[in-house]
């Protein structure tokens, strides 16, 4: 049996997720007020549904699924803001921890490539997420303005994806002295082409100085921190595309553990809300990790371009409603 094309792979879980939340959206919009009368279990249903598509995506992209969450369930879900972005913590988390294993044992997963840079990352996801609570309370309009932002740099790094080369597979030229001495290389089958394929990454104290900002960013906003991972380990340190998304899964493993712990103090984690998002985002992401096993290198750079771009509008357009800037839509 031939395998799916490209485009058809990419057709297939673009449909997924905008049948998801069309769906949603479509629920939504027949209900008069938040929760339209709806029995309990309607929208924990909904959310199931909604949290098993991104599980799909997300360890094929690399991103976790907080970055799609976030903004999507803020706009269509009834729930108040920190209890999303409590779950899209806790979500991302449970999709990493989920595929995880299945990419170590595949040998895409670098467990020496992360280490270094979850020192940093888990720092700062703490500091974020207390950051992230006390703005929500102190200003109200200031998540706003953070949210526009966000979507600015998710824009920004998708334009340099679209215009870069050789991010399926980077040439290395020259390893800095830190890199060189923990000895940070790798391989690993891949099937589309049919051989083993040796890499090595530099530029490692620049990796971890970004890392220290994607994980204050990923804490602030309860997004995990996939979305900055992959473009931080491939763009900046070399990493091959499907190393670097599957590496930012391992990397989400531990980073979200920590700023989860943040929200959970302050009470902003909701069992109705959190049950079915671990089950959907769960089950998807076992799927997802056999999906990004087989998925071909560019499919997977296209793949994550889509996300960046799709989350980045959305933020965009959320926050400038939110302002009152244009009529708000989402």
């Amino acid at each position: 049996m031939k395998r799916p094309t490209l485009r058809l792979q990419i057709g297939i879980l673009a449909a997924l997720l905008v049948l998801s939340v069309g769906g949603i959206a479509l629920a939504a919009g027949t209900s008069a007020t938040p929760g339209g009368g709806h029995a309990w279990w309607f929208w924990p249903t909904c959310l199931f549904f909604f949290t098993f598509t991104i599980g799909l995506i997300a360890p094929v992209s690399g991103v976790g699924g907080g970055v799609l969450f976030v903004p999507i369930a803020t706009a269509f879900f009834p729930f108040s803001m920190d209890f999303i972005r409590g779950t899209g913590l806790i979500m991302a988390m449970m999709s990493a921890f989920s595929s995880t294993p299945h990419l170590m044992r595949k040998g895409l997963a670098n467990i020496k490539l992360m280490t270094p840079l979850l020192i940093v990352s888990t720092i700062t996801s703490i500091i974020g997420g207390v950051v992230g609570l006390w703005i929500t309370n102190a200003f109200p309009t200031g998540k706003y303005y953070l949210t526009i932002a966000l979507g600015a740099v998710l824009f920004v790094i998708f334009v340099v994806m679209s215009t870069a080369k050789k991010l399926e597979f980077p040439e290395v030229d020259r390893v800095d002295s830190l890199s060189a001495a923990l000895d940070i290389t790798g391989s690993w089958f891949e099937p589309n082409l049919g051989k083993v394929v040796e890499y090595r990454t530099t530029k490692l104290p620049l990796g971890a100085l970004a890392f220290a900002a994607v994980g204050f960013v990923a804490g602030m906003f309860g997004l995990g921190a996939g979305w900055a991972n992959v473009p931080v380990l491939n763009m900046v340190m070399g990493a091959p595309i499907k190393v670097a998304t599957s590496t930012s899964m391992a990397i989400i493993t531990i980073n979200d553990a920590a700023a989860c712990w943040i929200y959970l103090s302050k009470g902003a984690l909701l069992a109705l809300i959190l049950i079915p998002a671990i089950i959907g985002i769960y089950i998807g992401a076992k799927i997802g990790a056999k999906i990004a096993e087989r998925a071909k290198p560019v499919f997977v750079r296209y793949l994550v371009m889509f996300i960046l771009l799709a989350a980045g509008v959305i933020d965009v357009i959320k926050g400038l409603g939110g302002l009152g800037v244009i009529p708000k839509l989402l």
